[in-house]
């Protein structure tokens, strides 16, 4: 089985929660994991404005997903910042990109699932998810969630990401706040999961 951890982060947050994800995924026995970014279309000037060069920079031995190969996986698992409660443009873009994968249906019946972050708890990490989630369906991705297995996503005790549609986890409004362990834990369980449905549909 070959699953496939594709993200995009612009301040490590995403970065971090994928790097999780990929190691929870290789605990699936047999299955071969790749952990890729999807392309830049900012500038180098824009990025630094944004404050972005030194995390954009440390992502350099993640490799750029090629298109050709997109297609070739049995699982995939998504994260994402949120921008507006829908993905951020850059995966908006790789994925407008994917028109002849669709024409092909060559990503029916692959598991597909996502994770999300946002500057703030309720800042539109529930329907960055849930929307993302409508580009899966039209490609006939077979969708799972975070299911309430996963306790951590019923802890009040601290400010936590995580919903039943995704793990996530919250920058804070300076994009200070690291993801936290249980934030961590839920994007490895949701990656296990995942990884499990799509071994099973495999048979």
């Amino acid at each position: 089985m070959k699953t496939l951890v594709l993200y995009y982060s612009m301040y490590g947050h995403i970065h971090r929660m994928a790097q999780e994800a990929a190691e929870a995924a290789r605990s699936i026995e047999g299955n071969e994991v790749s952990l890729a970014r999807v392309p830049e279309i900012l500038s180098g000037e824009v990025i630094e404005k944004m404050g972005a060069r030194q995390t954009i920079d440390m992502q350099q031995d993640v490799p750029v997903i090629d298109r050709d190969e997109f297609g070739d996986y049995d699982c995939y698992i998504f994260g994402t910042p949120t921008r507006f409660g829908n993905m951020i443009g850059q995966m908006r873009m790789f994925f407008d990109s994917t028109g002849g994968l669709w024409a092909k249906g060559a990503l029916v019946g692959k598991v597909g699932t996502v994770f999300a972050s946002s500057n703030t708890q309720h800042g539109g990490q529930e329907s960055t998810i849930l929307s993302f989630h409508i580009t899966l369906l039209h490609q006939g991705f077979v969708i799972t969630g975070l299911p309430y297995s996963f306790q951590g996503q019923t802890r009040v005790d601290e400010v936590s990401g995580c919903s039943p549609y995704g793990a996530s986890t919250i920058a804070g409004p300076d994009g200070g706040r690291t993801p936290s362990e249980n934030e961590l834990e839920g994007v490895r369980f949701q990656a296990r999961h995942a990884c499990e449905i799509a071994k099973k549909l495999r048979g």
